[in-house]
């Protein structure tokens, strides 16, 4: 049998407002015997216990038919349908078992003249498989109909109390019941919102998600939606009802089984207070043809619990009269199909306990009937949801919950914050659930709200505005639910400090190079139990590169390959920064065997002569042999690296520009250290090789002085006078290697000409700026 959507006199008359008889129903199952509004199924062995309870003041006789029915395609046994006649206490209640094999229950209420069991039994028999689709389809109805008066019901209780929270409550308990608001409602004035959610009840549509099947059904328009799913198996049974002014025409359902001696109307059960109120949307009929009110009763199958789950995932405070967001099943709002409903929790030392709860639409989920008890739950602790469904226990979603008056909160672990930006602040230890605010106080100021959120169970994170702040302490204060004052907690705001790109460690190796920006604040590193203190700093690009030294060398012995291990960088602010390391393979090492330097040709002028081997004149041709250790072996595709040691200057020598092989244990390397490091590199130097991008360790190569230009000397006795260029590159003179006499050069000097003493074997003795600890010479003649 197809529906059609109703007509418009058809929907005028669904409001099913007359009230027709009241029936006491209770079903006992295993022992336990409940009444009918806790029972959302039957199962076969069932006990259905059915009264008929008429007012004092109706004198109308009724019978009172109970009809047992199979699926679609099979006839009801003619055993399956029992009497029961309002007017003969003896017979006026009726005591079932629920036979194996059936699949609906129905009631049939007839005035005492109407008709008989055996008449209701023809009709049914007759046309079994639209009997059964009626009484799904009246079933379904009623339970839409109890989550319209919920939602009325309340609406109508919060507008007497409270007219100005209307626009909160509404969509909140729209959202439990699954009913589709009026959006334009909620833009009117307070005192009006809720006559216009509630005024017009045809035109609000419910959606029932307890069936998965919902969401292949649900498609288009509401218009659209009433006529696609008048074809659909899921528009009678489950997964939608179009009972509230959509398609849903039980009347015309029910009406087709009318003949000329009975017409049968259809009937929605209401469930309260233990008893069943027959709700009507046609007047009965004493005439021929008699009417036959039709009620169904739950569907015979298996329970099927409630698809509860969480709302909300955050934590939740556990304070009295807490609110544990569920959403998936809206009968548990509207019936009371879930009962003696409790939240299972676990003290620390293992010993249970239950916190009875209740489902409010309005708070859109169960509510807590008090506090967790007093105990040692710890800050967090979490409990699962635990019930009845009918005759069924089940268990519901877990909720983790806080404690409240838990305030034990304190940053992470390095945490620092910088002025100049936005900071996340991340804090743990206390009851995240019971937060309610979080502020930021700079000094004697005023506090301001910043943007937190739960960050797990136990922590929180709050976006701290620090982009207009000078560096200095800031307090962070968190507000929550069961403490009087909020917690307070001081933290210093820092200036932005250097970032570390790496940090390379090599097993055996006394130094380890980190590279970064702003290295230079760096006052030092730990790596595990190993000091580490700052060397050199060089820059390559925008990228600054800061050798670390152990402070005992002889714990690189400690430093194994493939061992993995946090460094603690320590800067001048106070700040600390982690990086991880991975210490890597011993590097190759190399020897230097050989070093010569060639002095470049001078067109006249005087020659300095330097007494160290080690000390190179900037302009000089400088050669060098040097082995690898080891059973390393050379190829000719690595490179040399030659800087200075102050990382001012350096410069990559590779095969056929100036660097060759004598074996494969031999380099050699010749460079011109003004030409390769440039005219202002001076001091010490140092060389290392570098292959498939791994270097070596660096070995010291010597010093790279710069030479001034001395044209002539003139002496008269002992007395001379040094005339050239670049004289400032002179610290001082002397007549011996003690200096003594000796003649300071002033710092920042420009002249051409300075005075000096010979010595007895006509040299002057030259301390040089570069290399004040190597000896240079200039003859007088």
């Amino acid at each position: 049998m197809g529906l059609a959507p109703a007509s418009p006199a058809q929907a005028a008359t669904s409001s099913f407002d007359l009230i027709g008889p009241r029936l006491h129903v209770t079903v006992t199952h295993d022992g336990t015997q409940l009444p009918l509004q806790r029972v959302p199924n039957l199962a076969e062995g069932d006990q259905v216990s059915i009264k008929l309870d008429l007012l004092p003041t109706q004198t109308e006789h009724y019978r009172l038919v109970a009809a047992f029915l199979r699926g679609t395609v099979e006839r009801p046994d003619n055993k399956w349908f029992h009497e029961a006649l309002s007017w003969k206490p003896k017979n006026a209640e009726l005591s079932l078992t629920v036979p194996k094999g059936a699949q609906q229950m129905a009631l049939f209420i007839v005035p005492e003249r109407g008709g008989s069991a055996s008449a209701i039994s023809s009709a049914v028999r007759k046309q079994p498989g639209a009997f059964v689709r009626a009484v799904q389809e009246l079933n379904q109805a009623s339970l839409d109909r109890a989550r319209l008066d919920t939602f009325l019901h309340t609406m109508l209780r919060t507008e007497r109390a409270a007219p100005q929270t209307v626009a909160t409550v509404s969509p909140v308990l729209a959202r439990s019941l699954a009913i589709r608001l009026k959006s334009e409602c909620l833009e009117q004035p307070a005192e009006l919102q809720a006559a216009c959610l509630t005024v017009d009840r045809e035109t609000l549509l419910l959606a029932d998600t307890h069936s998965s099947a919902l969401a292949d059904t649900l498609a288009g328009t509401p218009t659209d939606l009433a006529f696609q799913l008048s074809s659909t198996p899921q528009a009678g049974y489950g997964s939608y009802s179009s009972y509230i002014g959509v398609v849903r025409d039980l009347f015309r359902l029910v009406g087709a089984f009318q003949s000329t001696q009975l017409q049968f109307i259809p009937a929605l059960a209401q469930m309260n207070d233990g008893a069943v109120t027959v709700l009507l949307n046609t007047p009965v009929s004493f005439a021929k043809p008699v009417s036959v009110i039709v009620l169904a009763l739950p569907a015979i199958e298996a329970p099927k619990p409630p698809p509860l789950r969480r709302a909300d995932p955050a934590a939740l405070c556990a304070a009295p009269g807490f609110v544990l967001p569920v959403e998936g099943a809206p009968l548990i709002y509207a019936t009371d199909y879930a009962h003696d409903m409790k939240l299972r929790l676990k003290r620390t030392d293992g010993t249970p306990v239950e916190i009875p709860l209740r489902a409010d639409a309005s708070a859109g989920g169960f509510v807590a009937d008090g506090a967790v008890p007093a105990g040692s739950f710890g800050a967090v602790t979490s409990g699962q949801v635990h019930g009845n469904w009918g005759f069924a226990a089940f268990d519901g979603p877990s909720f983790t919950l806080s404690n409240p008056g838990e305030t034990a909160w304190k940053p992470a672990d390095g945490t620092a914050l910088v002025v100049g930006r936005t900071n996340q602040l991340d804090l743990t230890g206390g009851g995240a659930g019971c937060v309610t605010q979080v502020e930021m106080r700079r000094g004697d100021g005023a506090a301001q709200a910043v943007e937190w959120k739960q960050s797990g169970a136990n922590g929180i994170v709050a976006t701290l505005p620090l982009e207009k702040i000078e560096a200095g302490p800031v307090s962070i204060l968190i507000h929550s639910t069961g403490a009087a004052d909020p917690t307070v907690m001081t933290l210093r705001a820092f200036q932005e400090t250097g970032s570390l790109d790496e940090l390379t460690v090599y097993a055996g190796d006394s130094e380890a190079l980190l590279t970064g920006t702003r290295l230079d604040q760096v006052l030092g590193a730990t790596l595990g139990k190993l000091a580490l203190q700052p060397g050199t700093l060089t820059r390559v690009g925008k990228q600054d590169r800061l050798a670390l030294r152990l402070a005992d060398p002889a714990a690189a012995s400690t430093l194994v390959a493939g061992k993995t291990a946090t460094a603690d960088v320590i800067f001048a602010s106070g700040r600390h920064k982690s990086v991880s390391v991975t210490i890597a393979p011993p590097r190759p090492a190399a020897t230097l065997v050989r070093v010569t330097a060639q002095p470049a040709a001078r067109d006249g002028g005087r020659g300095i002569a330097l007494a160290s081997p080690d000390v190179f004149a900037q302009d000089s041709r400088i050669a060098f042999a040097f082995h690898l250790d080891g059973a390393a072996m050379l190829s000719g595709r690595e490179t040399i690296e030659i800087a200075t040691v102050d990382g001012r200057a350096s410069t990559t020598v590779s095969a056929g520009k100036g660097y060759d092989l004598q074996d494969a244990k031999t380099g050699i390397v010749t460079f011109v250290p003004v030409e390769a490091l440039g005219p202002a590199a001076f001091g010490a130097v140092r060389f290392r090789t570098v292959r498939d991008g791994t270097a070596s360790a660096w070995v010291s190569l010597g010093t790279v002085v710069r030479l001034p230009e001395i044209r002539s000397v003139a002496c008269t006795g002992k007395a001379c006078r040094i005339i050239g260029d670049r004289l400032f590159l002179i610290a001082k003179t002397g007549a011996s290697a003690g200096f003594e006499p000796g003649q300071a050069v002033p710092d920042g000097f420009v002249g051409t000409e300075i005075p000096a003493a010979a010595g007895a074997d006509g040299r002057i003795f030259l301390q040089l700026r570069d290399a004040p600890q190597a000896m240079a010479t200039v003859g007088v003649r």
